[in-house]
């Protein structure tokens, strides 16, 4: 707790800083000598700890400097390179670290801006360093789940062996969180695919995939708010009432509409809320009996393809969305619904009604 509280205490410091820093010069000064000493733990006005402007002659390079390098028992164990605050950082920007890492002792080096740390080992080639860090670290939105990796960097319980042997699965566990988090926000159509062809047994044609392009990511939301509510539950366990999480309200954009010969015009807005009255009553019965009618005044969904064995009805020509729901004797009884998910505040009656016809 000690470390994550001087990781906030920079975070802090650059937010009130940042705008007026200028140069590199001024970015180590404000910034990363700062986290080299009190995040790390090394004396940066000790020259066997921390050395500054450290020259590496490196084949015919001559005299070219690296910003720092970090000794422990003699021996360098961290090189980095600084750039301006703000500036963006890539494998470019890393060029005196490539040539710098395979002449020296270190196992570790840092690119950063001040802000974000990127550390890289030699998991790839022994002695030469990797193009990927193996951890990253953005002080203005500090993941504390690396918090404790950045612990096995600091001077008292430095332990390279540790760290590098840590570092493949945090390099790679880093990069699929990324592709997780691209794919919910923005899925490719093999993600689609993925989800679409377990749940809808049609054929995915365009017009399809769109449609599930929008639902996975409307699913990826819902299951991500699920955890979280989880979590909140599990932590509050004994209150009256537990926390949730309110789902953003949702704008429902204008979509094609499908025509029929008779006139009834088949939205995507319908066809959406019949998928989730689907996802919903598969559960209890085969997804292939659940069916659709669509008629000038609703969309009825059906099981077995029988108008005498009514599911409900989604009433969506108006302004108001309306789901219709049907009591032990048939009966309709129309309740608002501001977004298409809120059809699932209605998933135990739907089920029942479902079960009912068996």
């Amino acid at each position: 707790m000690e470390l994550l509280g001087e990781l906030q205490s920079l975070s802090a410091k650059i937010k009130q800083q940042a705008a007026v820093i200028q140069t590199e010069e001024a970015t180590k000064s404000a910034f990363v000598m700062p986290f080299i000493n009190k995040v790390l733990g090394y004396d940066v006005f000790d020259p066997t700890e921390v050395t500054p402007e450290f020259i590496c002659d490196v084949g015919i390079k001559k005299g070219e400097k690296i910003d720092y390098a970090i000794l422990k028992n003699n021996e360098i164990q961290i090189l980095v390179e600084c750039k301006k605050i703000g500036e963006p950082l890539n494998v470019n920007h890393a060029s005196q670290l490539f040539r710098y890492f395979h002449v020296t002792n270190a196992r570790i080096s840092i690119l950063t801006n001040g802000q974000i740390y990127k550390f890289f080992t030699d998991l790839d080639a022994p002695n030469k360093m990797d193009e990927k860090p193996f951890l990253e670290l953005d002080l203005l939105d500090i993941d504390e789940n690396v918090v404790p990796e950045i612990a096995k960097l600091t001077k008292s319980t430095f332990d390279v062996e540790s760290i590098v042997n840590a570092a493949g699965e945090l390099k790679y566990v880093s990069q699929i969180k990324k592709i997780i988090s691209t794919q919910f926000n923005n899925p490719e159509e093999d993600f689609v695919k993925f989800f679409a062809s377990r749940v809808y047994d049609g054929i995915l044609t365009q017009k399809v995939r769109e449609l599930f392009t929008t639902l996975t990511k409307k699913a990826s939301s819902q299951w991500l708010n699920d955890q979280v509510n989880e979590r909140l539950k599990s932590a509050i366990s004994g209150a009256q009432q537990p926390l949730a999480i309110e789902p953003k309200e949702e704008i429902v954009e204008p979509l094609v509409p499908v025509e029929d010969d008779d006139g009834i015009v088949t939205t995507e807005i319908e066809i959406e809320g019949f998928h989730i009255v689907k996802s919903i009553i598969r559960t209890v019965v085969e997804p292939s009996r659940i069916t659709y009618r669509d008629t000038k005044s609703y969309f009825g969904v059906l099981l077995d393809d029988n108008n005498r064995k009514p599911i409900c009805r989604l009433h969506f020509n108006r302004s108001q969305l309306y789901v219709g729901l049907f009591d032990s004797d048939k009966k309709e009884t129309r309740y608002p619904i501001e977004i298409l998910d809120d059809i699932y505040q209605h998933a135990e009656h739907l089920k029942c009604t479902a079960e009912g016809y068996n």
